[in-house]
């Protein structure tokens, strides 16, 4: 679950770098493209943007915040079937 709530801290430095002139052309926002941008890119085929705003970073956001609540479920329960019949 640790890894989830990097990749989260991640997106979000990736879109803040948006707002800084210059920001995806430094090291750490070149680095950020490469392992942000296909996660984020999957969504932006589908969320179309709202005039000039892009929604798609949002809903990557969100939808990695519900997976993570998922995968945090499923082993919650195989951790509590295997302390019952173990």
């Amino acid at each position: 679950m640790q890894g989830l709530q990097v990749y989260r801290i991640a997106l979000v430095v990736y879109f803040l770098l948006s707002w800084l002139p210059g920001g995806y052309q430094s090291s750490l926002g070149q680095f950020l493209i490469r392992i942000c941008e296909p996660y984020v890119g999957f969504f932006r085929r589908f969320v179309p943007p709202i005039g000039m705003i892009s929604l798609a970073g949002l809903v990557a956001l969100f939808s990695l915040t519900f997976v993570g609540y998922g995968v945090n479920a499923v082993f919650s329960m195989l951790f509590n079937l295997v302390r019952q019949f173990g």
